[in-house]
C-alpha cells in the first residue's frame, strides 16, 4: 500500500524527495566506478576527448570534414536515442515512431509526391532533429528542379524502392536503438537468475498465478503466464518472430531470457534483427504506401469493384470518385501564398496542427518523465523496504521464558 501510493499525485514531496536520493546513490555508485577505472578513464581522454576537442577548436583544411562528422554524430545519436526512448522502461517508454519517425516518413514521402522527385535532401542527416528541421521541408518544388516522376491517373505514384533508401538510414539507427532499450530487462533478470533469485517481474507472475482462485483475470495476465510457461521453448527464431511484430510483451520476453539463461549473444542478435530490420522496414513501408498514393490506389480499385456490382450505386459512382480525388489533390498540393493580414491573424490565433501536434508531444513527454520519477522513486522505497524487513529477520526473537 505504501508503494502503491508513493505518486506524484498523491504524495508529490515524498515521491520527489526518494527520487533526488535514488539518483544520489547512483551518482555516488557513478563515482565509484570511475575512481576504480581511474587509469582506463584517463587513458580514453588521452586518446580519444583530448584529440577530438583539439580538431574542433582548431582552424585549418579539416574544419570542414569534422563539421560533417559532428552532423553525422548528432544525426545518429538523435534517432539512436529516440529509438532507445521508445522501448525502455517495461512498458512505460515514449512512443518515439509516433512522434518522431512516423511523421518524419510521411512527410517526406509527401513533399516527394508534391515534387516528383526523390533527391530532396542535401545529405543523409537532414531529417527531424532535436530543434532543428530538414531543409527540404518548407522549399518550393521549383528549387529541386523539374519532376523526375510524372503525373498519371490523377496523382504521381514513385516506386516504393526508390523512396526507401531516402530515409531507410534514420529508420535503420530508431530500430537499433529499440533493440539497444531491450537490454536492460535481460541484464537484470540475468542478474537476479546468478544471484540465486528471481525477478520483479516474474515474481509478480508467480503471485498473480497463485492468487488467481478460479477468477476471471485479463487478456494481457493470460498472455503473459502463457509465456512464462512457455519460456522453455525461447530460441533465436522465436525471439526473432517476437521482435519482428509490434509487440507490447517483449520486455517480458526478454526477462524470460535472462531468467532462463538464454546466451547474451542469441538474445541480442535476434532483437536486433527483428526490431532493426524486419519491423523497422515493414513499418516504413506501410507508411511510405499510404503516403505515395499505391495503398489508397489498391483499395479504390477494390472498392470500385465492389460497389460497382451493388444495383443503384454504380452509377453514383463516378461522380463520388472523382470528389474523392479532388480531395486528394487539394490535401497533397504545396500551400497557396499567405498575405500578410493573414499572418497577422495567424499569429494572433496560433492554433494551427503544428500548435496543437507540439501541445501533444509535450504532454507525452511529460508523462513519459512522471513515470521515470514514481518508477524511480518506488524502487527506491521497495530496496529500503527490503533492508527492514532483513534487518527484521535476522534480529533474535525475544526470549518470554525469563520472568520478573
Amino acid at each position: 500500500m505504501e508503494l502503491e501510493n508513493l505518486t506524484l499525485t498523491k504524495q508529490p514531496l515524498r515521491t520527489l524527495h526518494f527520487f533526488l536520493l535514488a539518483m544520489l546513490q547512483y551518482l555516488k555508485r557513478l563515482a565509484r566506478y570511475i575512481r576504480s577505472k581511474g587509469g582506463l578513464f584517463v587513458l580514453l581522454i588521452v586518446l580519444v576527448v583530448a584529440p577530438g576537442i583539439l580538431l574542433v577548436v582548431t582552424d585549418g583544411l579539416h574544419k570542414k570534414h569534422v563539421q560533417e562528422f559532428i552532423n553525422y554524430a548528432k544525426f545518429v545519436l538523435w534517432w539512436v536515442s529516440l529509438g532507445v526512448a521508445s522501448s525502455i522502461g517495461l512498458g512505460s517508454g515514449l512512443h518515439t515512431f509516433v512522434l518522431y519517425l512516423g511523421p518524419h516518413i510521411a512527410l517526406f514521402t509527401i513533399k516527394a509526391v508534391q515534387c516528383g522527385r526523390v533527391d530532396l535532401k542535401m545529405a543523409p542527416y537532414d531529417t527531424i532533429q532535436l530543434k532543428v528541421g530538414p531543409s527540404w521541408l518548407d522549399k518550393k518544388c521549383s528549387e529541386f528542379g523539374p519532376p523526375v516522376y510524372p503525373a498519371s491517373a490523377h496523382s504521381v505514384r514513385i516506386p516504393v524502392f526508390d523512396l526507401l533508401p531516402q530515409i531507410q538510414l534514420e529508420a535503420v539507427l530508431w530500430g537499433i536503438g529499440t533493440a539497444l532499450g531491450e537490454l536492460p530487462p535481460y541484464f537484470i533478470s540475468r542478474a537476479a537468475r546468478l544471484s540465486g533469485s528471481k525477478s520483479k517481474a516474474v515474481k509478480e507472475l508467480d503471485v498473480s498465478t497463485s492468487n488467481e482462485d478460479g477468477r476471471v483475470t485479463s487478456t494481457l495476465n493470460r498472455t503473459k503466464r502463457w509465456l512464462l510457461s512457455h519460456s522453455q521453448h525461447l530460441n533465436f527464431f522465436s525471439i526473432l518472430i517476437l521482435a519482428s511484430v509490434p509487440n507490447p510483451l517483449f520486455d517480458l520476453a526478454g526477462i524470460m531470457c535472462g531468467q532462463f539463461g538464454v546466451p547474451f549473444w542469441e538474445f541480442f542478435f535476434a532483437t536486433l534483427i527483428g526490431k532493426a530490420i524486419i519491423k523497422t522496414h515493414i513499418q516504413t513501408l506501410f507508411i511510405v504506401s499510404l503516403c505515395n498514393n499505391q495503398l489508397l490506389y489498391l483499395m479504390e480499385k477494390e472498392l470500385i469493384w465492389i460497389f460497382g456490382h451493388i444495383p443503384g450505386f454504380s452509377a453514383t459512382l463516378p461522380s463520388v470518385i472523382a470528389k474523392l480525388h479532388a480531395a486528394k489533390d487539394k490535401y497533397l498540393s504545396p500551400p497557396a501564398a499567405v498575405s500578410s493580414s493573414s499572418q497577422m491573424e495567424d499569429k494572433q490565433w496560433n492554433f494551427s496542427f503544428t500548435f496543437v501536434w507540439n501541445s501533444i508531444v509535450w504532454l507525452v513527454l511529460l508523462n513519459f518523465f512522471i513515470k521515470i520519477i514514481t518508477s524511480t522513486a518506488q524502487d527506491y522505497l521497495k530496496k529500503q523496504q527490503d533492508m527492514e524487513m532483513e534487518l527484521v529477520s535476522d534480529s533474535p526473537a525475544p526470549d518470554h521464558s525469563k520472568t520478573n
